[in-house]
């Protein structure tokens, strides 16, 4: 290889180890990720806000992948890079620190001997009897010594914790385990969503593609509910909701799994079943026909006649009128409003609104027919979005590592002490690899013992 091709190699390799990309890439990853924040995301996004954002500007995002951003392949390449940049940092690093803890310098050399804390003793026993009782005291109060003997002294070395070196690599390795539990879940897993009306059943979903995936198993929707606040002052529901949940029932082969009969899904409190995770995010009114029922109360006989109707279609009243459904809304603050047309033998056909939540304002309309509404079979359906992740563990896995390894890089320290052993003499020396202050209050114990000993 030549010198230039051996240059542009190592700028390569320099470029990929330098911490200058690492702190840039953490930067942009984090700027984009408030992008994914802010935009709504698949399949979470509704009519509302596709109403809020020109034709323009939502052609723009989904060229960019703004809308599924997290699998953009401008996202993912970020992250193959900063994963790259774990890589090769440790790479070149890794191999003078596992050196440094697996062959530690078990002698002091003058200029580290002038650098490090130091405490002198004088001794009056003979050489090898307080080599003898040194290295017991060494084992005894901070762990087992390494004895040297250079020249005419002996060099003892004693360290605490050396692995505690290697835990920053841990957490490199943690995120390089999550990255690609992140990308198995990419590769090998889905989101969709599946929409089930009350008594029926569903055994696929759908996922962002418009793709039909089988669950290889039935969900059954046995109730939907839903709650509204009320408006202030004791008034009744604002159509604004409060909560809403899901009773549903997994079978399999026609069996109802055990555990998972009339199981309770909640926003908030997802159902997990064979690696499918279900989350409540949306519910309406199903499109199937629906019957409205009416009561009409003759104002002057107050006899009462029950009446069905169904939108577009007439039925006869017991005067001899005849009353359709023209129109429904479902607004908050009013509820389910009917707009009824009612047609006799001669004259205009009567419009008006019966309000289901206001049954007894129909009276002041000043009809001799007065209607109340008195409920529907209207069934609602649950939006339930799907998602299976078969590398969440891994995920997992790499959280936990990376938990283990902060708690090792920032509350652990590597400890080491020499002593220089010469005839009369002793020298000891102390250093840690982090929170000095608190080293250096050991150290002084340690040495303080030493002195007390009287060796």
């Amino acid at each position: 290889m030549s010198a230039n091709e051996r240059s542009f190699v190592q700028q390569i390799w320099d470029f990929f180890c330098s911490l200058k990309l690492t702190i840039s890439l953490l930067i942009t990853l984090a700027i984009t990720s408030i992008i994914g924040t802010i935009i709504p995301q698949f399949p979470n996004i509704d009519d509302r806000y596709w109403a809020t954002i020109s034709t323009t500007k939502r052609a723009v995002y989904d060229k960019l992948g703004f809308f599924d951003m997290y699998h953009s392949w401008w996202f993912l390449a970020l992250l193959a890079l900063f994963t790259i940049n774990l890589i090769s940092c440790s790479i070149k690093r890794l191999p003078h620190v596992f050196k440094f803890v697996s062959q530690p310098a078990t002698t002091l050399s003058d200029a580290q001997q002038k650098i490090f804390p130091s405490r002198d003793f004088k001794l009056s026993a003979p050489l090898e009897e307080s080599k003898e009782r040194l290295a017991a005291f060494l084992g005894a109060e901070f762990s087992k010594p390494v004895i040297t003997k250079v020249d005419h002294h002996y060099h003892f070395f004693a360290q605490k914790n050396p692995w505690c070196r290697l835990g920053v690599y841990v957490v490199h390795f943690s995120i390089v385990v999550i990255f690609l539990g992140a990308i198995i879940g990419t590769l090998f897993g889905y989101k969709g969503f599946v929409a089930i009306v009350e008594g029926d059943s569903v055994n696929s979903m759908q996922d962002r593609n418009g793709k039909t995936i089988p669950l290889g198993f039935e969900v059954h929707c046995d109730q939907f509910t839903v709650n509204y606040y009320n408006a202030p002052g004791g008034g009744g529901p604002t159509g604004i909701p409060k909560s809403f949940k899901s009773i549903v029932t997994i079978s399999e082969n026609g069996k109802v799994v055990p555990g998972y009969k009339n199981a309770r899904l909640i926003v908030n409190e997802p159902l997990t079943y064979k690696g499918f995770t279900f989350y409540q995010s949306s519910y309406g009114q199903a499109t199937d026909p629906t019957t409205f029922y009416f009561s009409v109360r003759d104002r002057v006989t107050g006899k009462v006649e029950q009446v069905a109707l169904r939108p577009g279609d007439q039925t006869r009243l017991a005067d001899g009128r005849s009353a359709t459904i023209v129109d429904l809304t479902d607004n908050p603050g009013e509820g389910l409003v009917a707009f009824l047309q009612v047609t006799g033998k001669t004259g205009e056909p009567q419009q008006f609104r019966v309000f289901k939540d206001q049954p007894n304002l129909d009276e002041l309309r000043g009809d001799r027919l007065i209607f109340a509404f008195t409920g529907t079979d209207a069934r609602m359906y649950t939006g339930l979005q799907v998602s299976k992740d078969p590398g969440v563990w891994v995920v997992w896995t790499g959280c936990i590592m990376m938990c283990l390894g902060l708690c090792i890089a920032f509350f652990m320290s590597h400890k080491r002490v020499w002593i220089v052993l010469s005839p009369g003499h002793a020298r000891l020396f102390g250093n840690a690899s982090k929170n000095q202050p608190a080293f250096q209050a050991e150290f002084e114990a340690l040495a303080e013992k030493l002195h007390s000993l009287n060796i």
